[in-house]
């Protein structure tokens, strides 16, 4: 039986036949011409479908199990996600250019996305990075949210749309660009510290209740400040 090919996902086994999927990183959805029409190169020459996700980011489908590799070292880029027990991705909305924006939350996102790209967690866990409370990428379903108000950053945890749907919880606000940064830095450390191996960060705040969580990581933040 052949070995599942890596930083791959499987498909649907269709007549025996077996197809996977590759994601690579494209931090923020941000991406150059040139690029973008390499990934197209890449997935035209293996017979590959392009998918634009819900994590702004580029899929190429249906890959045969013994093109995934040679797909991987024609496209010459980092894998979107490392590992199911990771941070996934950080999503970012493009603040530098909307006139809405009440923080230029950019500039953060990548700098929070350089630190945590697949950073190990007891689960996925995604962070969401907006530049108002408009919240476009859906902040607030995110397992930590940065959003950008009049005032400063809000930091929110533990929101969720997946299986089980779950409001999030505010842990701070008026924030600085440096104070927000610590701030997911000190809930990232709480969290990997704490939690349970396989327990989303939403769950694990349920479990021990959210003053307590909230005091963990208040603990860690001023250390860092």
């Amino acid at each position: 039986m052949m070995k599942a090919p890596k930083y791959a996902v499987l498909q649907k086994i269709r007549e025996g036949k077996r197809t996977y999927g590759i994601t690579p990183r494209i931090p923020g959805g941000f991406i150059k011409p040139d690029q973008l029409m390499h990934i197209a190169q890449v997935a035209k020459k293996y017979n590959g479908i392009i998918k634009i996700t819900s994590g702004q980011r580029i899929s190429i489908l249906g890959l045969k199990p013994e093109d995934v590799d040679k797909a991987w070292k024609d496209l010459d880029m980092e894998p979107g996600v490392l590992s199911p027990y990771s941070v996934k991705n950080v999503e970012m909305c493009p603040a530098s250019f909307c006139k809405r924006a009440k923080q230029n939350s950019l500039k953060l996102g990548m700098r929070l996305e350089k630190r945590f790209y697949g950073a190990s967690t007891p689960n996925r866990t995604k962070i969401g990075v907006v530049g108002c409370r408009n919240s476009c990428t859906s902040a607030y379903s995110k397992d930590i949210a940065v959003i950008g108000d009049v005032e400063g950053y809000i930091v929110t945890v533990g929101g969720s749309a997946g299986f089980y749907p779950r409001m999030p919880d505010v842990v701070a606000e008026k924030l600085s660009e440096d104070e927000a940064y610590y701030m997911v830095e000190a809930i990232y450390e709480y969290y990997t510290r704490e939690a349970e191996m396989g327990e989303k960060l939403g769950h694990f705040i349920d479990r021990i209740h959210f003053e307590k969580f909230k005091e963990g990581v208040e603990e860690i933040f001023k250390e860092k400040i």
